[in-house]
């Protein structure tokens, strides 16, 4: 059976691996993709919606109406931002797209794309840990029908993808030969086994909500 998906951070490495993975596999027939800018890509399973300020989603809340999933990519690095403003752009954008999504796809799978390290006490030292905790929570709590939070480690590009911070993309060039020895790391990931990994869950529900890498990558490998 065909399911319709919704993605967010397409511009981003990870959101654009897990969408071009959306794109190619036979059972996803409808693709829509959230942004602030536009991929300037054409698909006929592809549809773009443009959003300047993320803590205005509501305006598109009706355009997400009869979605299977929704893959929540999007998510900004920690960097030089108060706690206040990184708990803006990660928890309450993250709230506000959760319940938009439970109030029009009530039975749908919603997976959100944190990181190895998240605090899911929500109490430890370290200021993004703690925030990306409480958005794990709240999605994994909210009543979907199955909702997971991916944590990849250190994640290798693949197909061509980019991260859209200019230093990780030297180093990944500088560091490509030595990526076969990465991937035998438990904690590294290719960035199509994610979106591998994401299609797998609609399919067949998991018995762990939060996903590791090495969940990841057997979920990737069970994906036909």
């Amino acid at each position: 059976m065909s399911s319709k998906v919704i993605v967010t951070g397409s511009t981003g490495m990870v959101g654009k691996a897990v969408l071009l993975e959306c794109l190619d596999h036979q059972e996803i027939s409808n693709v829509l993709v959230i942004n602030r800018s536009s991929l300037n890509m054409n698909h006929p399973k592809l549809k773009e919606v443009l959003v300047a300020d993320f803590m205005n989603l509501q305006k598109i809340e009706e355009q997400l109406a009869g979605y299977d999933a929704c893959f929540h990519c999007m998510g900004v690095s920690a960097v030089g931002l108060s706690e206040e403003t990184y708990t803006r752009l990660t928890f309450e954008v993250s709230e506000i797209l959760a319940n938009m999504m439970k109030r029009q796809n009530p039975n749908a799978v919603f997976t959100y794309v944190s990181g190895v390290g998240t605090d899911s006490s929500e109490k430890g030292r370290t200021m993004w840990a703690r925030v990306k905790g409480r958005t794990e929570n709240m999605i994994l709590n909210i009543g979907f029908r199955d909702a997971y939070a991916f944590r990849p480690g250190a994640i290798l590009p693949e197909r061509g993808v980019k991260s859209k911070t200019g230093w990780y993309n030297a180093m990944y060039v500088i560091m490509k030969p030595f990526f076969p020895l990465f991937r035998k790391s438990p904690n590294v990931v290719g960035s199509t086994s994610i979106g591998k990994a994401m299609i797998q869950l609609l399919h067949e529900p998991y018995p762990k909500n939060v996903i590791d890498p090495r969940d990841i990558d057997r979920l990737a490998n069970q994906l036909k």
